[in-house]
């Protein structure tokens, strides 16, 4: 599995495997492993754990913390390239989440999560940035979108093996784990020994550094970890506590947007290779201001449905901020700056559940009024976006010429 072979261009390479074929495959070995860990976590950590409100939510802050360390991916660089990291992120992935049944007790679940979520998490940065190498700059936005569809496809298969292991083989959650994890692990073994070792074009800088003319792409990234925060932790929870949606309807709900994701995903990635990054991420956020404020005062649970799925739904935009990343940036910044970038969007997983769940106590719709606050923030920064980015127009009025800058000027 680790005998060495020789380096091949990613252009050269056609067929099932090509680079954009490994980005597929890793990302439904990704899926797999995380939907059945998050999927059974609530009933296994209070069925076999015991788990009290304090327990989980430290289990939740323990998860959080390597993605906002995932800036100490550039370290890792120094010992292994970004394909091999990829590969090892999904192996900690994968052995994780197999590991998590056998490890009931409380400190064996922050021990598993803690390894489950180093993989997902570092795995997520290395793979944004051999996206952003290995895809064209015309063919990344579809790519991509592609290849959150076949992440969809994964989910859903992972929601069907958990139904088929439970429902009618019976099996317990120490097999139902191991499954989910090992069919990762299976994956990774394949990956490696039957794909070649993709040479970079362009040698990655392997040192932290946050550049000046990248701002816009940090403040971005930013707002972005924040909106997804009120999605993952508000907007779930509004559902049962205001709507008392049972674990099926919101099983449901999961299931209905990995379909949409799987079947819409690649014609949004398309859409933004025809409108451009600027009217893309302008029609997201005027679509969430909206959805915030709606959110603030639904009063039908089959408006609030609708509103949460058109909202998941907004997520496959984003791929917009890294496509135009991705024509701003040199090509030597794009594997340090995925690392610093996944750590700015996880500064607000740190602090927002907590903070706005303080707000939540005495008034529950400031929390979304808030969200629409930072839509509206982000509509903004969108809005500096050039019709067309590229080096040295990084935003609008910026019209310098462009010199790769050295790690002293910034």
């Amino acid at each position: 599995m680790f005998t060495q072979k020789p380096l091949v261009s990613p252009s050269s390479v056609t067929g099932w495997r090509s680079p954009v074929v490994m980005l597929m495959l890793m990302a439904a070995a990704m899926h797999i492993s995380f939907a059945v860990w998050g999927a059974l976590l609530n009933n296994f950590t209070i069925e076999r754990g015991e788990f009290t409100g304090v327990e989980i939510g430290m289990l939740q802050s323990i998860r959080e913390v390597p993605g906002f360390l995932s800036f100490a991916v550039v370290f890792l660089l120094l010992l292994m390239r970004e394909q091999l990291l990829a590969l090892v992120s999904l192996m900690l992935l994968g052995l994780g989440t197999a590991a998590t049944g056998y490890f009931p007790s409380t400190y064996g679940l922050y021990i598993t999560t803690f390894i489950m979520s180093v993989g997902f998490h570092y795995y997520e940065t290395v793979n944004q940035s051999l996206s952003l190498q290995w895809l064209s700059k015309s063919e990344a936005p579809r790519q991509m979108g592609k290849i959150i569809a076949v992440g969809s496809f994964s989910t859903i298969a992972a929601y069907g093996l958990i139904y088929l292991t439970w429902n009618f083989l019976g099996l317990d959650y120490i097999y139902v784990y191991a499954f989910g994890g090992l069919i990762t692990v299976v994956i990774v073994v394949f990956l490696r020994l039957a794909y070649p070792r993709f040479n970079e074009d362009v040698p990655q800088r392997k040192h932290l550094f946050l550049r000046k003319r990248y701002w816009l792409y940090y403040a971005l990234t930013f707002m972005s970890g924040a909106r997804r925060q009120i999605f993952i932790v508000f907007a779930g929870f509004m559902m049962v506590e205001k709507f008392g949606y049972t674990v099926t309807e919101l099983t449901t709900l999961f299931l209905a947007n990995a379909v949409f994701n799987m079947i819409f995903a690649p014609m949004i990635g398309g859409m933004i290779g025809k409108w451009g990054e600027r009217r893309a991420l302008t029609f997201e956020y005027i679509g969430l201001i909206g959805i915030f404020v709606t959110y603030a005062f639904v009063t039908s649970p089959w408006l609030a449905a609708g509103l949460y799925l058109v909202d998941h739904a907004f997520f496959a935009l984003a791929i917009a901020i890294k496509t135009y990343f991705q024509k701003i940036a040199d090509p030597a910044d794009i594997a340090p700056t995925a690392g610093v970038a996944f750590s700015i969007n996880h500064v607000a997983a740190v602090g927002i559940p907590v903070s706005f769940g303080l707000i939540w106590l005495g008034n529950p719709a400031a929390v979304f009024l808030l969200g629409a606050a930072m839509a509206f923030i982000s509509l903004i920064l969108a809005r500096l976006i050039p019709a067309t980015p590229e080096p040295g127009r990084e935003f609008i009025w910026s019209r310098q010429p462009y010199a790769v800058p050295s790690p002293a000027a910034d």
